[in-house]
């Protein structure tokens, strides 16, 4: 039989059951749109991170104590961890280096007025932070390398906080009280928004000295210098991030008297952060992806009983046809192309219902959505699979029909 004859006595098969051949398709409707869907949120998702994490800037390398290898284990806490000279060493000694920032924070009541407001987080930091970590100020100026090393009492703000703290007045040259200490308002942020798990605009940004003087006084600072807990290194454009995460932790080795070994450092790259967070969201795109693959396997499932159903209804209809000359092979052909029809069709209004409602949902919730071609695909073809699959058992069983059996059911 011709496959264009195939094609016809099939379509016109699901025509005489329009009702039943809807609801059949239902199935694989709602599995591709699924798959679809939940593949456009979870790329969406991998995408807004990798945004965020990009929005600090570019080239960067986070220099972090390895707290896995017990760090700050001992009473020299500070000289097995890092320390604040160990950023300017850095700057000076690791080529290929465009900036250098040291980020130690605390959490201090701020108050303005009769405006108090607890647990405010304090990033103490070095000048270099704004271009490093590429925020812009709406207002003012960041502190210089001076303010750094007289240890002068100024405070950058954060957009949020400097609006919860003033309102509509201009903060520039007031006087707020973090802890016991007076800050003077020298600048305002422009807003960044929440990166990761930071909300850069509640925060507020001090000379890292003065968080050690006022806010983290450390005893052992006298001896070994101030710990920080992070230092972040912004490299050139075309300089190997591997070449120089290898000179850093060389230059700390032998800062710290350590052997390579000792893995008392970690340093990760944007990339590193990215591959961490995308893993999960990695993990949990699959769970979903099977989770919407069983609306593909019970639409299958859906398939193969109404296929049963047509079989049995038209035994008759087959033994005729096997009466007039065709062969078990036409008649196994003719139920799996009805399979295949509904479950294609079935897969394309899936797909045009999962691509629509991937962008419906992008745009009215807070939740980016990207569409991804492979999942079209993957979800189509998927369907198409089903449709074979749960086809063939009602189809080989039709074939399987004996000519004067079929003849005289009933």
């Amino acid at each position: 039989m011709k496959p264009h004859e195939l094609l016809r006595i099939a379509w016109e098969a699901l025509l005489k059951n329009k009702a039943r051949s809807l609801l059949t398709m239902l199935g694989i409707v709602i599995g591709v749109a699924a798959v679809i869907v939940m593949v456009s949120i979870s790329a969406g998702t991998e995408a807004s991170i990798r945004d965020q994490i990009t929005s600090l800037g570019s080239n960067l390398l986070y220099v972090r104590q390895n707290f896995s290898q017990g760090g700050f284990r001992t009473m020299g806490a500070s000289m097995d961890g890092l320390v604040y000279e160990d950023a300017w060493a850095i700057a000076d000694q690791v080529s290929n280096v465009q900036g250098v920032v040291v980020e130690m924070d605390s959490s201090e009541t701020v108050k303005f007025g009769s405006v108090t407001l607890d647990s405010i987080t304090i990033q103490g930091t070095s000048p270099d932070f704004p271009s490093v970590r590429d925020i812009e100020l709406a207002s003012g100026h960041f502190f210089t390398m001076k303010d750094l090393d007289r240890k002068t009492k100024v405070a950058v703000l954060g957009a949020d906080l400097a609006q919860k703290l003033f309102g509509t007045a201009d903060p520039l040259g007031e006087v707020i009280t973090v802890g016991s200490t007076k800050l003077q308002v020298i600048g305002v942020m422009a807003e960044k928004g929440t990166v990761g798990d930071v909300d850069y605009d509640a925060e507020m940004f001090i000379p890292v000295t003065v968080v050690f003087q006022k806010f983290t006084p450390s005893f052992f600072a006298r001896i070994a210098g101030d710990s920080v807990r992070q230092i972040v290194v912004e490299t050139s454009a075309d300089a190997s991030l591997d070449t120089v995460k290898n000179q850093i932790l060389l230059l700390l080795a032998k800062r710290h008297d350590v052997s390579l070994s000792d893995e008392k450092f970690a340093i990760s790259s944007q990339e590193d952060i990215i591959s961490t967070k995308e893993s999960t969201t990695s993990a949990f795109r699959s769970l979903l992806s099977w989770v919407a693959g069983v609306s593909l396997l019970v639409g299958g499932i859906g398939i193969m009983n109404i296929m049963m159903v047509s079989v049995t209804e038209r035994t008759r209809e087959i033994g005729l046809r096997q009466s007039i000359g065709a062969t078990p092979n036409d008649i196994r052909l003719q139920f799996l192309c009805e399979a295949l029809l509904l479950s294609l069709i079935g897969g394309l209004i899936g797909v045009l219902v999962g691509v629509g409602g991937a962008v419906i949902y992008g745009a009215v919730s807070n939740m980016r959505t990207v569409i991804q071609v492979g999942s079209i695909l993957v979800a189509f073809l998927s369907s198409a699979a089903v449709g074979i699959f749960f086809g063939f058992f009602p189809a080989n069983q039709a074939a399987s029909l004996d000519p004067i059996d079929a003849l005289r059911y009933e």
